[in-house]
């Protein structure tokens, strides 16, 4: 159960560094910050930044990209089972944090006008695919985009309400 809740702690925090990057973006400055330094000037994100930066990413996402981070807020991250992100912050973790985190970012950057109305399943930067359903609205595994199109000056930021896992 250790493992599991470690797992599902990473994707929280994965998922909240991409809502913060995001939500700052939305401010309008036109993709002028990176991914990283969005999500970072958000507070809905601290988990997210906190996870990214255990997890040693803060590089990687603040590279050339492009980029396309869905990103959890703090809310998605609380409603993980309680432990879960304290113990995939923990560094003997650090290989869980880095799978969740992942698993919440595609290579490339991929607006929802490009997946309007159709189902896909790509690969992730973790190695696993996801389901996006955009026939009403958009899904990721299940989670719902809150927010969509946050530009950022290496790849783009979608919002979701929840942390998604790899299988």
């Amino acid at each position: 159960m250790s493992s599991i809740k470690k797992f599902v702690s990473s994707a929280f925090v994965a998922g909240a560094l991409a809502l913060s990057s995001s939500v700052a973006m939305a401010g309008g400055h036109g993709g002028a910050k990176d991914i990283v330094d969005t999500a970072a000037a958000n507070e809905d994100f601290s988990t997210l930044v906190a996870a990214v930066q255990a997890a040693g990413l803060v590089e990687t996402l603040k590279g050339d990209g492009p980029f396309t981070v869905f990103a959890p807020t703090n809310a998605a991250f609380a409603k993980l089972p309680d432990g879960t992100v304290e113990n995939l912050l923990k560094p003997e973790n650090k290989d869980q944090l880095v799978a969740v985190l992942t698993y919440h970012v595609l290579p490339g950057k991929v607006m929802s006008g490009d997946i309007a109305g159709k189902t896909l399943s790509p690969a992730t930067v973790q190695g696993s695919t996801v389901d996006i359903d955009a026939t009403s609205g958009v899904k990721i595994d299940g989670a719902n985009v809150t927010a969509a199109d946050i530009e950022t000056s290496n790849g783009v930021i979608h919002v979701i309400d929840t942390v998604i896992l790899p299988n």
